[in-house]
């Protein structure tokens, strides 16, 4: 195993089968440096535009269509004392006639202590004058190349991952995304210090990041959308407009995931389980793809039947 250090000079506001920026051998580490999703780093310069510009592709070798690519964050660390979100919630998330009571969708300035670990408004917000948050830290946007040649915006998610905005994909995160181009073609950027469930402001706190992460392939395993892994649930992603699509996407992954090789479930033995135990997250619901999660506590699964 051999860990690098992906200094980028160019970014992407897409995720397509472009030229390899790095190549790496299965099992490898990247220690890389984000920017934030206006294209700024962590020195305050502005290296390119929005939205949400990727680091990448990684070429990983080995991965190849129909195989998965393994992706373990290993670390996530703020390498800036600020960042920003905006002012007002979306008006997709509100009732419709409530649109025109929402203040203005203006840049709003944040704080961050990287010493202790926490974040604040930088202006005094009446009622929140000692508002402290925690900082939570995770990739807002990330996959591999999609299938097909397409070039699939930054601003969007897919079956290939993309800009899913889901607050799990922080420090200790597993996840495994299908393969659609030899080499994988992994991009990764758009990293929050803190993010509320459905990024319903359409950011979180936008920052630049170091990010530290491992890329494994796994050879031919089928899977459809995203998958993932905390130490207690297994998870899928669906990720589609209508909410209801995308929920149909992450239910129909899990299902296939209980009753494929891994598990071998029957469909009437997946359905009982799922019926009762699933849990969802919304991971978001502003842009032009909305994400869904679907969980699925690992203590009453059958064991695995093949190693990860």
């Amino acid at each position: 195993m051999a860990v690098h250090r992906f200094s980028p000079d160019q970014w992407h506001n897409v995720l397509a089968a472009l030229p390899a920026a790095l190549k790496v051998a299965d099992g490898d580490v990247i220690i890389t440096q984000t920017i934030d999703a206006a294209g700024v780093d962590k020195d305050g310069i502005s290296r390119t535009h929005g939205p949400n510009p990727m680091n990448g592709p990684i070429h990983v070798d080995g991965a190849m269509p129909g195989d998965v690519l393994q992706v373990d964050i290993l670390r996530i660390s703020p390498i800036r004392p600020d960042g920003w979100t905006r002012g007002a919630l979306a008006g997709n998330v509100v009732d419709p006639e409530r649109v025109r009571d929402l203040p203005p969708r203006d840049r709003i300035e944040w704080n961050i202590d990287l010493d202790v670990g926490t974040v604040r408004l930088r202006d005094d917000v009446p009622g929140l004058e000692h508002l402290v948050l925690p900082l939570e830290p995770m990739i807002g946007c990330f996959g591999v190349a999609p299938a097909g040649g397409e070039a699939i915006s930054t601003a969007t998610s897919a079956s290939n991952g993309g800009n899913m905005d889901y607050r799990g994909f922080g420090p200790g995160a597993r996840v495994w995304f299908p393969v659609f181009e030899p080499g994988a073609l992994f991009f990764l950027g758009d990293c929050h210090a803190i993010q509320g469930d459905g990024e319903i402001v359409g950011t979180g706190v936008e920052t630049a990041m170091e990010v530290e992460i491992r890329l494994s392939v796994l050879k031919n395993r089928h899977q459809a959308w995203p998958r993932g892994e905390t130490a207690e649930t297994i998870y899928t992603l669906g990720n589609a407009r209508p909410l209801d699509q995308a929920l149909q996407h992450a239910t129909t992954e899990m299902f296939d995931w209980l009753t494929g090789d891994e598990y071998g479930l029957s469909a009437v033995a997946a359905s009982h389980l799922m019926g009762q135990l699933v849990r969802y997250d919304v991971g978001n619901v502003f842009d032009p793809a909305f994400t869904m999660v679907c969980h699925m506590p690992k203590k009453y699964l059958p064991k695995s039947l093949r190693p990860r």
